[in-house]
Formats: C-alpha cells, structure tokens, sequence
C-alpha cells in the first residue's frame, strides 16, 4: 500500500493505492459528504479486488485532508477529483473511476472528461431522503460511460425500484437489506460479511468485463 499527495485546485487530494502484483485495471473510489476512506464498502474492495488483477485506489478529497468535516459544493468536489483521475489515468492502465454516495455523483458528472471507461456507483443518492421529487437521476444517466450502480433495498436515499430505466451500458446491482452505508440489520437472514462479499464479487466481474 502506497500514499501519495496530490495538488489540486481546491487543496491537496491523497491517493491510498492497493496495487495488483500483475494489474488489469485500476478502480479509483471516492468517499461520501460525511465520511472517508474507512467506509465498509471502500475497504472490502480495496482488500478483494488487487488478488483479480485490480490495483484500488481509494481517493480522499481536499477537504478530508484539510481536516474538515463538512464537504464542500459540488463544483469543488469535483475541481478536487479530477487531477486525481487525470493521473491515475495517466499510469496507461484502463481506469474506472466511481465511489460511494457524494463520491459516485463525482464519478458520473466527470468520469467521462478524465479519460476513464467506466463508472462504479456505490449507493448513488437518488434523491434526499424523503424528498423522491429532488431527484438527482440525470447525474447518472447522464454519465457518457459504462456504468455500475450498487443500491441496497433500503437505502432512504432512493432504493433500486426508484431508479429509472437505465441507458445501454448501465447496469444496477440490487444488495438486499442493506441501508445506505450497506450495513445489515442483525435480524436480516444475510451477514455483513455475505452482503460485502456480493458487492466486491458484482464490482470486480463488471470491471473485468469491461476490458
């Protein structure tokens, strides 16, 4: 596992690479508005997806690095991702760029400018919760790539029967029982573990096949 500080417009972003003895691609993932890097989801794949032939790299925004606790607008999440893709993509291996809640719409609204081939959107939030009219949709099918979606059934954020018909290209992964941070509910007939284990495996086939 590699650091590594990289400037940008809106601060310094860092890099936390998981490389693959013998990488096939690179998946870049953001994290959410109100946490970092250490999220369930982020880690289960940087541990399961470098033994495929997947080098990870979680990326943390400006603002987490800065120490803030609140992200900033959208305009500045992206102004502090797209270096950070630019030179990720900039290595020559594909790269799929995506991430987790405010970090999945980062992905969809700048992936295709930062040379990317793919999208992975974990826990996209479709909408606010409880405000289904608000929707953020066009985020997503907007995107101009490949995309994966990853919804739990539960999430308040918008569950899977919410979203749209989806363009070509884009695919959506429905993960039962699961809030919007994938957690499971002890009473739920599936593990933590198990439902982890679905998204890695989902994740680490589509980004496979897109090569």
């Amino acid at each position: 596992m590699t650091t590594e500080l990289v400037p940008t417009p809106a601060g310094d972003a860092r890099i936390t690479l998981r490389p693959a003895a013998a990488p096939e691609a690179l998946l870049a993932l953001g994290h959410g508005a109100g946490g970092g890097i250490g999220a369930r989801d982020l880690v289960a794949l940087a541990e399961a997806l470098p033994p495929r032939g997947i080098s990870v790299a979680l990326v943390e925004q400006p603002w987490r690095v800065a120490g803030k606790r609140l992200g900033p607008a959208p305009k500045t999440l992206d102004t502090g991702w797209a270096p950070v893709a630019e030179r990720l993509a900039a290595q020559g291996l594909p790269l799929v760029v995506g991430g987790r809640s405010a970090g999945a719409r980062v992905a969809c609204r700048t992936g295709a400018a930062t040379g990317a081939v793919g999208v992975v959107a974990l826990a996209f939030p479709l909408h606010p919760p409880g405000k289904p009219e608000k929707s953020r949709a066009e985020e997503l099918l907007e995107s101009g790539l490949p995309t994966l979606v990853v919804q739990s059934t539960a999430d308040p954020f918008g569950g899977p029967e919410e979203f749209p018909a989806l363009p070509a290209g884009h695919e959506l992964v429905a993960v039962p029982y699961g809030s919007h941070g994938f957690e499971v509910p002890k009473r739920a007939p599936m593990g933590q573990d198990e439902v982890l284990a679905l998204i890695t495996e989902a994740v680490g086939d589509w980004v496979l096949g897109l090569l």
